[in-house]
């Protein structure tokens, strides 16, 4: 499936003023409630404000389809919002936060495309073109700066105690599957649906920064807490920026899936002391 280029997205019959940029960031920020404090009350009151506040600036003409682009990040939220995130890898609640963040995507996905009618959202496997010299170096790059900084981030903060002991080949497989999949996930709610809806009434910058919101959110309940936003906040900045200049949804993937893999090890690592791989200590 092609990606959508930045041509395709100016030419959308859409008209956002600066004044978007309100509902916007409401409808965003209400993710620190959702996510950040697990306040869902106050979140959803935070989204039907946002969401009103986009029904009027569509009704005043200096906005067109933002309230129905903005009501899919808000029901994309919602979903989300109905299950704890929090690290858990018995067989049960996989099963349920599977069917929850799969719901997420496929939702407002349903939606846009055949209720909206509009091909916003799409998830770029395959774009045709090879990868350069400067993209497997940045792979390269990410690889030995995830073994450098995850170590120091888990062990120094001790956050790696938000993910259980691991000790069986089957707590580890779950782990291990469990930590991928949610970082697959990550990149097709957040880039492709959330980046990609707010990209098609915003300048780059502006639509990268607000789905920084809502990802970092996630991410704190799902366990990178203490300073962990100092590192999240650039990754999900990079990765926004990863996506538009390669417009592949497989390059950022695999990108997400290296940090993954240093995450699976580190947690277990930080426990265990296995695989004896990094240069700090547990």
């Amino acid at each position: 499936m092609a990606a959508s280029t930045d041509a395709d997205l100016a030419m959308r019959d859409v008209r956002t003023h600066a004044i978007g940029l309100i509902p916007a960031f409401i409808v965003c920020a209400a993710a620190v409630l959702l996510f950040g404090f697990v306040l869902p009350i106050a979140g959803y009151a935070v989204l039907a404000v946002g969401l009103g506040a986009a029904w009027l600036t569509d009704r005043s003409g200096r906005t067109s389809r933002l309230l129905p682009d903005l009501s899919l990040i808000a029901l994309g939220q919602v979903i989300i919002s109905t299950i704890s995130v929090a690290a858990d890898i018995s067989y049960g609640n996989m099963a349920l936060m599977g069917t929850v963040l799969a719901l997420a995507v496929a939702v407002p996905y349903v939606l846009s495309r055949f209720v909206f009618g509009d091909r916003v959202i799409r998830f770029p496997w395959r774009t045709g073109k090879r990868w350069t010299r400067t993209q497997w170096i940045y792979l390269v790059g990410i690889t030995v700066a995830a073994w450098l900084i995850l170590p120091f981030y888990f062990i120094t903060s001790g956050v790696y105690q938000n993910w259980p002991t691991v000790t069986e080949p089957d707590e580890i497989a779950r782990l291990f599957v469990g930590v991928n999949a949610v970082g697959t996930w990550d990149e097709l709610f957040f880039i492709c649906t959330v980046f990609a809806l707010l990209r098609r009434h915003f300048p780059t910058w502006q639509a990268n920064l607000l789905q920084t919101i809502v990802f970092v959110s996630f991410l704190w309940e799902l366990g990178y807490q203490s300073w962990g936003p100092l590192l999240t906040i650039p990754f999900a900045l990079i990765q926004g920026y990863t996506f538009k200049l390669t417009k592949s949804l497989t390059y950022v993937l695999v990108v997400h899936l290296i940090f993954d893999a240093f995450v699976f090890m580190v947690i277990v690592y930080a426990h265990t002391g296995v695989p004896p791989i990094f240069l700090l200590t547990p």
